[in-house]
């Protein structure tokens, strides 16, 4: 029974190691790719014109929120459809 309890605690360990992983990744892509799609845009795309080089580094940074978000509802919909599998899978074991 306590080799079941400690292999549950590592895999919710190794679960929330991945989800802080993740935000890391997104947090460093939020402050990295808006500053790069600035100063990239301004110097090779508009020729030094720092307004329209803001506005592309306004729309990279909702970009990266944009899948921020959808990867984290994808992985919401993946957890519920195991939970709701998991529970079908109790109860037909308990009807037998």
């Amino acid at each position: 029974m306590s080799d079941q309890i400690a292999a549950a605690k590592l895999g919710d360990q190794a679960a929330q190691g991945g989800v802080l992983a993740k935000l890391i990744a997104f947090a460093v892509a939020l402050a990295a790719v808006p500053m790069s799609t600035y100063y990239g845009t301004q110097r090779f795309v508009w020729n030094g014109d720092p307004t329209s080089a803001a506005i592309s580094a306004v729309v990279a940074a909702n970009v990266v929120l944009a899948v921020y978000i959808a990867q984290s509802v994808y992985e919401d919909r993946q957890s519920t459809k195991t939970s709701k599998q998991d529970k079908k899978d109790g109860e037909t074991r308990k009807d037998r």
